[in-house]
């Protein structure tokens, strides 16, 4: 993208994110423990005249900034957590802290916004509320979840409400749309075992719960295959079992982990309608018995298909075509922001973080945000924030 598309206030600021990005890549701080990126995103907006709120989901922060008298109210979030994974980029403005990573670019999602935010207070190009929506724990934690139980939408009312994720394998700072389900359920299934436990030498007076879990693990492959519409997407991955400790001794118990995804509901249903049937079915087989703790964690991201529109339009109207990602399709991975789309109209978009060799997927100690994208998301921040929020005449 040419970069005279980027707004002169947003390039002016551009050096200066790039250097907080990098502060706050450098200290990384896990689910609930985002006290100090907190404290460093409250002190700006607070400089910047917005109205700051802190507490929603534990280490949440709102920015509110109220221009002229228009009724529309906006939300725009970005998601503040880091992961647990030791970081191998060799970085200059590497993690300080061992075994703690922005591995996902939620520094990025930060920075960008904050930008957005410098540029807008200092503007005032638009007429409404806009609600900055800094989120903790995105990363299993279901920090979105959190803040909505805290009040968000009572507190903070938004008509709508949007977000934005860098993706690697995608061109440098292109947008990414889809209405409807763009994004995977992500649930997970803690399955034990109880068998019989026993001498490795004499088998036949015993039950064993590692061969149920083998047979459990090959009946769970029907599913997908025989119970689950061929133009429907279903994931059923066992990533874990754990059982014993010795060769010659048959364990009483054994335990399976599994992750469950799919892009529609009524899908996700089917699958832990099944899955229950069949682990209990296959235990039963072998005189066992099973004990399931099913845990539904992200529901499907669902965008709105008006907002999505919307939010495309704005990218179209900027960038032409060639700025946008053709043909965009729905990812298997899950976001918590699928939480807040089933309260609120809108839409999650993607920026692209580079598509060249040596590039790595997010998740990876090798990965590190795109600063190419900052000054092209903050200007699409700015954009749909006008857009929105347009003044009148």
């Amino acid at each position: 993208m040419n970069t005279m598309a980027i707004p002169a206030g947003i390039a002016d600021l551009e050096e200066e994110m790039i250097a907080l990005r990098r502060r706050i890549h450098a200290h990384p701080e896990l689910a609930y423990e985002e006290a100090a990126t907190g404290d460093l995103i409250a002190e700006r907006l607070e400089q910047w005249g917005y109205t700051v709120h802190r507490g929603l989901g534990k280490t949440g922060v709102v920015g509110q900034l109220k221009v002229g008298s228009g009724a529309k109210r906006l939300g725009l979030r970005a998601d503040m957590d880091a992961l647990p994974i030791h970081e191998q980029t060799g970085l200059p403005y590497a993690s300080a802290i061992p075994g703690k990573m922005h591995a996902c670019g939620h520094d990025g999602h930060t920075a960008m916004l904050l930008a957005a935010a410098k540029h807008l207070a200092r503007e005032k190009s638009f007429d409404g509320t806009l609600n900055l929506i800094f989120q903790p724990a995105e990363e299993g934690l279901a920090g979105a979840k959190k803040m909505i139980e805290d009040g968000l939408f009572e507190r903070f009312p938004c008509d709508a409400v949007f977000a934005m994720h860098n993706m690697p394998g995608h061109p440098t700072a292109k947008f990414g749309f889809l209405p409807g389900s763009f994004m995977a359920s992500s649930d997970t299934v803690i399955a034990r075992v109880i068998g019989r436990g026993g001498h490795g030498a004499v088998p036949h007076k015993a039950v064993d719960p590692i061969v149920v879990c083998a047979q459990i693990v090959l009946a769970l492959q029907t599913i997908v295959s025989r119970n689950v519409a061929p133009l429907d997407m279903a994931i059923v991955t066992v990533g874990a079992i754990h059982a014993g400790e010795a060769p010659n001794v048959i364990p009483e118990s054994a335990e399976m982990r599994l992750s469950v995804r799919a892009l529609r509901p009524e899908v996700r249903d089917l699958l832990e309608q099944r899955i229950t049937e069949v682990i209990h079915a296959q235990a039963a087989v072998y005189g066992a018995r099973a004990e399931i703790d099913y845990q539904r964690r992200y529901p499907v991201l669902v965008n709105d298909a008006g907002m999505t529109a919307f939010a495309r339009q704005v990218a179209l109207d900027w960038v032409g075509e060639n700025g946008l990602i053709a043909d965009m399709e729905p990812l298997t991975g899950s976001e918590d922001f699928a939480f807040l789309l089933e309260r609120c109209a809108g839409s999650y978009l993607i920026i692209g973080n580079g598509d060249g060799e040596g590039g790595c997927m997010v998740h990876n100690p090798g990965y590190d945000f795109n600063d190419d994208c900052l000054a092209t998301g903050a200007a699409y921040w700015v954009k749909l924030t006008e857009a929105f929020l347009a003044k009148a005449g």
